[in-house]
This record gives structure tokens, sequence and C-alpha cells, in this order.
């Protein structure tokens, strides 16, 4: 049965890793896809400035003489705002000044069109014609946003989206619960996965899903209700140029190089992919090549360790070299985390290096059924700083790695897994000493196959005890991890062979030994004297008084 567990446990996390590695080398490749021009986008960025009006964009201006992309662009911002205030009939047209066209906007000027603002393909003329054009449409959508009419129509329509993303909020819970759960489950069985629906993280992930879909559902809310109305788009326009430009700025030095936040983030998100794709190729060497070499369980769990961690480490060297990281440059980083190490995480430092000697040395393996302190369970899973163990119960205990070098360690599975059970049995006295070696013998045949054949159970003559003939039954199983089951179906076998050939078990008896004699009380004659006469007395069936001096009256 464990056998089977564990193929189950391998099948599953490799069915997932799988996904998993899908999941990361699409990522990779999406990442450089899309940052890779990262550098000709900054660089066109800072070359040229947009025009925006009520937080739209209209188009893009370079520098021209003295004035520099972002000058130009609010001086005629300015005047576009100026246009759209003054509620009047705007008038757009082209003009030739020095060769070069430019705009003029209600019979003042606006912009000249440069060659640096020309788009490849197209002439200065033509560029000219077609931003008028742009800009006479914007201005007209401005003004018509600034009357009363479109902002109640707005309102009407911004109550309604409210109303449609509150009832979604509502029916997504509904979704996710009933057909999300379902199809994640029909998705897990498609890719592997045995039992989903035991699963713990699956509720988990399904709980996220929707936390992360609602907040998408009202942040797109949000978003188009500020886009309906000026005021509140041009803020979120800024707001949100703000932060584009606050992130992408390279204002993290790393040896000669500066970096951004997304490059970091992406950085991070490759190592991370990294370590997926490795947990998954682990797997797949785990439960496809070193099963099919009929090693044991704790060679394979050792190899796919180490394998593991030395595949992230060379991957994570590769990584940060090709992303052009000096590794030279973070020596004083490493420094310093290690003087951490040795000062703050003493202990993490310490069971990681338990769990090298652990894999190393293999005093245990997964698939043992070891005994540490108070705690008897199977060895599941070795890491680098602590070790699982699954007790009898089927409770998992985390047990840092250095217990195990430092306290005593009982390891039934250590070479071999056959072990000695020892069963103590009392019989009464004056019972068939022959007759309790065959019952118990017999007692130890009944319970094959949990109790092996060679070696032969052996029945021991203990002694004499207070109450009993003391004898041990000792068996071998090759389940140690069964032992208790064991030992409790021997001893009701036991109990009923002895029961049926009229053997009797003793309890413990205890003898009382009482002795008579005089009291050693010793009275005075006047106190005899007074129990004397009251003895007489009440024999007598007179009642009588008796005073301090022992004398008595009469009545």
């Amino acid at each position: 049965m464990s056998i089977i567990n564990n193929y189950n446990y391998q099948s599953n996390k490799s069915g997932i890793f799988q996904v998993a590695i899908f999941a990361a080398i699409a990522l990779i490749l999406s990442s450089f896809i899309i940052f890779s021009p990262g550098a000709a986008l900054v660089e066109l960025k800072n070359s040229t400035a947009p025009v925006v009006l009520d937080g739209r964009p209209i188009l893009k201006v370079s520098s021209a003489g003295e004035y520099t992309a972002e000058k130009r662009a609010e001086l005629i911002e300015n005047q576009l705002l100026t246009a759209v205030s003054a509620s009047k009939v705007i008038e757009i047209k082209v003009e030739l000044d020095e060769k070069l066209p430019t705009i003029w906007l209600n019979n003042s000027y606006l912009l000249t069109v440069t060659q640096k603002d020309v788009f490849p393909g197209s002439s200065p003329t033509e560029q000219a014609k077609m931003w008028a054009t742009k800009i006479e449409e914007a201005v007209k959508i401005a003004q018509q946003e600034r009357s009363f009419r479109f902002i109640g129509k707005t309102l009407i329509q911004v109550a309604l989206v409210i109303n449609i993303a509150i009832t979604f909020n509502w029916a997504l819970r509904i979704i996710w619960q009933k057909f999300l759960n379902k199809y994640l489950q029909f998705f897990l069985r498609k890719v592997g996965v045995s039992n989903p629906e035991n699963s713990k993280s699956l509720p988990i992930l399904i709980s996220l899903s929707l936390l992360i879909t609602r907040m998408g559902l009202w942040v797109g809310t949000m978003l188009y209700i500020t886009n309906q109305f000026p005021l509140t788009r041009q803020f979120s326009y800024q707001l949100t140029d703000t932060l584009i430009s606050t992130f992408t700025s390279r204002v993290i030095p790393l040896g000669n190089k500066t970096y951004s936040v997304p490059d970091l983030l992406i950085l991070v998100g490759l190592v991370w992919a990294l370590i997926i794709g490795v947990g998954g190729t682990t797997n797949l060497l785990r439960s496809r090549i070193l099963r099919v070499t009929g090693i044991n369980r704790g060679a394979q769990e050792a190899i796919a360790t180490i394998t593991k961690y030395g595949l992230i480490t060379i991957g994570i060297i590769v990584l940060l070299q090709v992303w052009g990281l000096d590794l030279s440059s973070i020596t004083l980083l490493a420094s310093a985390f290690g003087v951490g190490i040795g000062l703050g995480f003493q202990d993490i430092a310490k069971n990681f290096g338990s769990g090298l000697v652990l894999l190393f040395e293999r005093p245990i393996q997964v698939g043992d059924f070891v005994e540490i302190g108070e705690y008897q369970g199977t060895v599941e899973r070795i890491g680098a700083r602590s070790t699982m163990l699954t007790t009898l119960d089927h409770v998992s205990i985390i047990v840092p790695n250095s217990r195990f070098l430092e306290a005593e360690l009982i390891n039934w599975d250590h070479d071999h897994p056959v072990s000695a059970l020892r069963l103590p049995v009392g019989v009464a006295y004056g019972s068939n000493v022959e007759g309790v070696t065959q019952a118990l013998l017999d007692a130890a045949a009944a319970v094959y196959p949990d109790v092996l054949s060679i070696p032969e159970p052996q029945v021991l003559f203990i002694g004499f005890g207070d109450n009993s003939l003391d004898f041990e039954l000792r068996v071998w199983t090759s389940e140690p991890s069964k032992q208790v089951i064991i030992r409790s179906e021997l001893y009701f076998k036991i109990e009923a062979i002895l029961r049926e050939r009229q053997i009797e078990i003793p309890f413990p008896q205890r003898d009382l030994h009482l002795r008579s004699g005089n009291l050693p009380i010793d009275l005075s004659p006047r106190m005899e004297a007074i129990l004397m006469q009251f003895l007489q007395q009440g024999s007598n069936g007179r009642k009588i008084d008796i005073d301090v001096t022992g004398k008595g009256e009469q009545n």
C-alpha cells in the first residue's frame, strides 16, 4: 500500500510540474519577447513628449530649437485648454512658414511641424494635416464632454455600470464554486492528478483566483468611471504616467549597471520559473528514470535532491551572467550575507549542513520508519532545512535536520527492514509450560503474513514473577511501521487461545495479615474505676451521673 501511495504521490507531482514547466517556458519566452526592445522604447520616450488633452494623448512632439519636447507639449496643451474653455467654434488650419508647415488654432499660432516630428514615410505637410485633423476632433470631444447634457447622461451610465459590477461580483462566487471547481478537477485528472477533490491546494487556488478576478473587476470599473469625465480622466492619466515613469526609471545600481523595478521583477520571475522547471525535471528524473533502475526509494530521493539543488545553483549563476550582472560585483553582498548567516541564522545554517550530511551519509532515507524522541513515523521528505515524518496517526511532523545528528535515533529500516517485536505474557502458577509455549507459537502463526516465518518466532521463559510465570513471545516483521497493529492482533490471538485451552492469566494479589492482642494503652486507677462502675450500672439498667471526682450518684 505504501508503494502505491508513493507512486500516486509522485504521479501527482509529476503531472502538476509538467504543466508548470510549460507555463515557465511560456513566461521566459514572453518576457524576452516583450522586454527585449526595452532600451529602444526608453530612448524613444525620452526624445518625444505626448500632447494630452483631458487625459487623452493626441500626438507626440519632439524637441525644436531651444524648446525641449516636454516644454513644447506643455505650451500646446495650455492653448488647447484655453480653446476648449472658450466654448467657441474652433478653426484649425495649416500654413507653410519658411518651408515648414505650421498649425494655427483660431488664428493663433499652435505649433510648427519639424523634420523630427515626421513619421518615417511621410512629409512634414502630410504630418501637419494629420495632426490638424486629430487636434480638431479632440477639441470638439472635449467641448462636448463639458456640457450638462453629457454629464447627466454619463452619470446614468456610471450608475448602471456600478450596479452591473455589483451583480457580477455576487455572481462570481457562485460561478467559481460550482463551475470552476468542477472544471479544475477535470483538468487535473486529465494531466494525471488522482483525487484532486481531496487536494488542500485546490480551495486556496480557487479563493485566490476569485479574489484576483474581483479585484480586476473593480479596478476595471473604476478605470471606466474615471475615463468618462475629463477631470478624473486627466488625473488618472497623470497618476498612471507617473507610476510608469517611476517604475521604469533605472534607479537601482548593481555593480556597474543600473536597473529598474521591472527589470528586477523579470529577473525574479525568471529565477522562479527556473526553480519550477528544475523541480519538474527532477520529478521526471525520479519517476521516469530512477524508478526503472530498481534502486531503493531513499537513494532515488538523495540523487533527485542533489540534482535539483545543483541545477538550481548552476542555472542561477548562468542566468545572472546572461542578464548582464557581474558576479564579482556582488562579492561584498555575499560576504555580508555570510556574516549574517554566522550571526543571526546559526540554526538555519546548522540544519542546512545537517541536511547535506543526511543526504550523503544516509543514516535515514525516504521511506524509513524511525523514532526520534517521542515521535515515530515514516520519513516522507528530506529537505535542505528539515525532514517531514508521517506518524502512525497520519500526522505530518516537521523535524529540524540537526536533531537526527544530535539525538539518539532509532531506524527500523536501516540496512534491512526486518525487526523484532517482543510481547511479554504472564500465566498463573501451575500452568503447563510446554502448553503455554505451543499456545504462543500458534498465536504467532495465526497472524501470518504480518509475522515472518523466517526467522521463526521464539518463546522465552523469562522467570518467576510475583504472581505469574513470565514468558516473552519474540516475532519478526518486515513492516515495522505496522508494529502497533501487529502487537494488537497478536494479543487478541494470545488471549483467545489461552482462554480456549483454559490457561489462566493471573491478576496481581496481595496478602494482608492481622494479629490480635492487648492494646498498648495504660489507664489510671481512677479511670478504670469509672469505667467499671459505668459498665455495672449499664448492665443493671440504671442511669448514673459521673462527676470529675469519680463518684456516682444513683437515681
